[in-house]
């Protein structure tokens, strides 16, 4: 090999690293991210919110090219999103449609925490209740087993669509969905995380929502959190709301 073309060789091989370190920043810093591009395919796009971001104009955020939004209410048996109130009662003035959802608990009976978002989340012509199944705390290094969130499923599943009148949303990471829900509770809409790509779940099923983004920014709320989760529904708006009791 020859002296020019080694010098070549290094130009290029410097320049393709500078490129991808500056696309790897792009993503990490969330000004180049993938699946929104991939994403963009989707026309029914919407949120999912918490206490985290803080006071919301509801009236600004649903003018942000976005047609539903799942808003936090319970978590376990016990615990309301500080916000849950004030967030249903302004989106409910939208034109937005909206779902509450619920942190699971791995240390709860399905019976005790169904009691308590039937107690907190009001019944009517909303989105299904949607199940947020992932890991927290030191269940990262000590899942429970399949056993263990079945019994917790099942009961939690069942009364929530005898109250409401649909079968629940369940919301899970890859990993959870590989461990707890891989080849069962077909009836239930899944709703899928992947800030990559498109969802692919293992058992060949079908997503409903792909949460696709937790690094976005919108107008219409002011809280310690500036981000906000972004979604895609798989279907039209009028196929989404349908899935409304």
């Amino acid at each position: 090999m020859s002296r020019r073309t080694r010098r070549r060789l290094i130009v290029v091989t410097a320049s393709v690293a500078v490129t991808l370190g500056i696309l790897s920043t792009l993503i990490i810093t969330g000004v180049l991210w993938p699946s929104r591009m991939l994403a963009a395919g989707y026309s029914v796009r919407g949120i999912d919110i918490s206490a985290y971001q803080g006071e919301v104009d509801w009236d600004v955020l649903a003018a942000e090219d976005i047609e539903f939004a799942y808003i936090k209410a319970t978590e376990g048996s016990s615990a309301v999103d500080s916000r849950f109130a004030a967030n249903w009662a302004g989106a409910t003035k939208t034109d937005l449609l909206i779902g509450a959802y619920h942190f699971v608990s791995f240390e709860s009976s399905g019976e005790a925490q169904a009691a308590h978002i039937i107690e907190t989340v009001p019944a009517g012509a909303t989105l299904p209740i949607a199940l947020d199944l992932e890991y927290y705390g030191d269940f990262f290094a000590h899942p429970p087993t399949r056993a263990r969130v079945d019994a917790i499923l099942g009961p939690l599943l069942m009364r929530l669509e005898e109250h409401y009148g649909s079968p629940p949303v369940i919301y899970a990471t890859s990993q959870a969905y590989d461990r707890y829900l891989s080849g069962a509770y077909p009836d239930n809409p899944i709703w899928s995380r992947s800030l990559a790509i498109p969802p692919r779940l293992n058992d060949g099923r079908d997503w409903t929502i792909w949460q696709y983004s937790d690094h976005d920014r919108l107008d219409g709320y002011v809280g310690e959190e500036q981000y906000i989760d972004m979604n895609v529904f798989s279907g039209t708006r009028d196929q989404m709301a349908a899935l409304a009791r």
